[in-house]
């Protein structure tokens, strides 16, 4: 690496050094006003059976599932691989576009991928140079998607976006963390017009509101349907359908088979 090269690196400190408070899911409930307060933005939750119903006919064959929350702790650097390298050139793109370090919230190294936790704010900017910056040059948004972590989880709506340099054949992930009350972020469909439908489905799935875009209305479900079906409290059955007025009975009315 050339002189040059190495003056242009940032110092890290706070979430891009590994410094975030551990998740949510870890603590108890008097102290997650802390870790909100400290910046903590990923957390999970515990899941027993398939469906989370219990002492039902659950024909699943899932009923007895018991699972710990898990959620990827904040990476420590040196992230290994060309993450960090490249984690410095996107700093440096940042800092030359008045984007701030603060921008990324947290990032997280897991299976063998890089995920930046990006304040809603600053997201369009930071698309915007990761697309046209010359060292980072991610010329495509191959999926935006959802999650819901839950009713219990804080910032449970997470809006997921996959990066890929076509240039340098490297792939990311983005993240915004969003209140169930407040679940706006901007579009980025003019930055990246392929998250057009996506953007779409995720609004109609999980109810995230993608503020700018062109026409973010219904794509898989009825334009009058009530809610949004990928959401973790939304009715798992005795849901009315449009055909023939038949009715799926909830999991816990359901006969059962063993």
């Amino acid at each position: 690496m050339s002189d040059d090269e190495t003056d242009r690196k940032i110092p890290v400190r706070g979430p891009l050094a590994g410094e975030s408070p551990p998740s949510a899911a870890e603590l108890s409930p008097q102290e997650e006003a802390e870790h909100e307060a400290r910046g903590g933005v990923v957390a999970g939750r515990s899941r027993q059976g398939m469906f989370g119903v219990r002492g039902s006919g659950d024909t699943s064959g899932y009923g007895g599932l018991r699972l710990p929350a898990h959620v990827p702790q904040p990476a420590q650097r040196p992230y290994g691989d060309w993450f960090d390298d490249f984690t410095d050139d996107l700093l440096a793109a940042m800092e030359d576009n008045g984007i701030p370090a603060e921008a990324i919230q947290q990032v997280t190294v897991d299976r063998g991928e890089i995920t930046y936790y990006v304040r809603r704010e600053d997201l369009l900017p930071l698309c915007r140079v990761l697309r046209d910056d010359a060292s980072l040059r991610f010329e495509l948004c191959s999926s935006v998607s959802g999650v819901d972590y839950g009713p219990e989880v804080p910032q449970r709506l997470h809006s997921v976006y996959h990066l890929t340099s076509m240039t340098f054949r490297r792939r990311i992930r983005l993240e915004v963390t969003l209140e169930v009350d407040d679940p706006h972020v901007p579009s980025v469909v003019e930055v990246y017009p392929t998250a057009d439908w996506q953007e779409r489905e995720t609004w109609d799935m999980f109810g995230i509101v993608y503020d700018g875009h062109p026409a973010l209305t219904r794509i898989l479900m009825p334009d009058d349907w009530d809610g949004h079906p990928q959401r973790k409290d939304y009715p798992l059955g005795g849901i009315p359908v449009e055909y023939k007025g038949a009715e799926i009975p909830p999991p816990d009315q359901r006969r059962a088979y063993s």
